[in-house]
């Protein structure tokens, strides 16, 4: 198999749903994205576009965000929906094309606008269209026997229960998480990887202020009896983010120097109701295809669609925690879904530059019991 390398990559702000992008589609702030990793890289004979997206208006977005930044029509663009993982598997299948030398040169990411996020309807003949208002759903059925529009939550609930999971540790890794977003933030440690959109450029789901007082008052959103919180669950947000991946050919005939090269990447699958145990799942997987352990990691990112998915890292690894979503996580920045993925692998890359490790890991879990993952190193020079 051909080596894959990145370039390096950009995104946008993440930005909370109704905010600053409310009126922004989706496919504009990505191609705003696109472009200036075209320019910043002197980008040339581009291959392909994989974007992931997850709640969008549907039909080929990446072929439309593609057109909108300018590049040739000539070149092929694909959308990938694996809800949350997206992004994590629109860098897979350009990592793959790049191995079986199908290509040189790919982009590969995601976007999303949860402002944006259309309300659908069933059709009358479809026997959903009784068993909800209307027929009309924004939540896409992710199990054949449940059907509801939290059942992202209620997975996360079950497993909080059948681990017996304590609100106390829900509650340390919200406070860590912005804590250390908060830190990078103010160290302007990804102040590069960010592409200002319509003059703003600031992630503005970080929380100084928020506190063990704040965290108390939070009512269950399920309903009494219940853990999961406004808090330890992540916003739904804006946002887009892309990586350019290619052969060691591509560098050699442009002579460039990588930073960093990806090993490896999986997709795997487990129950449809315990969705926050599949960024684990596909990076034990991972791990073991490539004889390496955790503990050979010198950066690891999950995303924190939950804070329970912390606390089972935690619990298994505790004394890793410190290798661990080091730059904050998504219970801080927020979750684009479809460009969740891509923005793992900038913070990735970025905490491997400041810690100089070799290793990198990044997992992230996504609706109906999926997980992806991806390995990185860092190129010594």
């Amino acid at each position: 198999m051909e080596p894959v390398y990145i370039l390096g990559g950009l995104r946008t702000p993440i930005v909370v749903k109704n905010g600053k992008f409310r009126n922004i589609r989706p496919e504009y702030f990505g191609a705003k994205v696109l472009q200036k990793l075209i320019e910043k890289y002197r980008l040339k004979n581009i291959d392909g576009i994989f974007a992931g997206n997850a709640v969008g208006t549907g039909g080929n977005i990446a072929r439309l965000m593609s057109l909108e930044a300018g590049i040739s029509d000539t070149v092929p663009a694909c959308t990938i929906d694996m809800q949350c993982a997206s992004a994590a598997a629109a860098i897979d299948i350009a990592r793959t094309k790049i191995a079986c030398k199908s290509g040189d040169l790919f982009l590969a990411g995601g976007m999303e606008s949860s402002s944006l996020q259309p309300l659908r309807i069933y059709d009358t003949k479809d026997d959903r269209y009784m068993q909800i208002p209307g027929g009309c759903y924004k939540t896409a059925q992710f199990s054949p026997d449940e059907l509801s529009p939290t059942a992202m939550l209620q997975g996360a609930e079950r497993i909080i229960k059948v681990e017996q999971i304590k609100k106390t540790e829900l509650d340390y890794w919200v406070l860590k998480s912005h804590q250390r977003a908060c830190l990078a933030r103010d160290k302007k440690l990804l102040e590069s990887y960010i592409v200002p959109i319509n003059g703003w450029s600031i992630d503005n789901g970080l929380h100084d202020k928020m506190d063990q007082r704040l965290l108390n008052r939070l009512p269950p959103v399920l309903g009494p009896g219940t853990s999961i919180t406004a808090a330890n669950t992540c916003r739904t947000n804006d946002g887009a983010a892309f990586i350019v991946l290619c052969s060691e050919n591509y560098c050699k005939k442009n002579n460039i120097k990588p930073k960093f090269r990806l090993l490896d990447a999986l997709e795997k699958a487990g129950p449809p109701k315990e969705s926050p145990r599949g960024a684990m799942r596909a990076a034990d997987a991972l791990l073991d295809c490539n004889n390496l352990s955790y503990y050979d990691m010198d950066s690891i990112e999950f995303n924190e669609a939950f804070a329970v998915i912390d606390v089972l890292f935690a619990r298994r690894f505790p004394k890793l925690t410190e290798h661990y979503n080091q730059l904050g996580g998504a219970l801080a920045y927020g979750h684009p879904y479809g460009a969740s993925g891509a923005i793992l692998a900038l913070h990735l890359m970025r905490s491997l530059c400041i810690s100089q490790g070799k290793y990198g890991l990044a997992a992230i879990a996504g609706a109906g019991g999926m997980g992806a993952a991806f390995l990185i190193e860092q190129c010594r020079r």
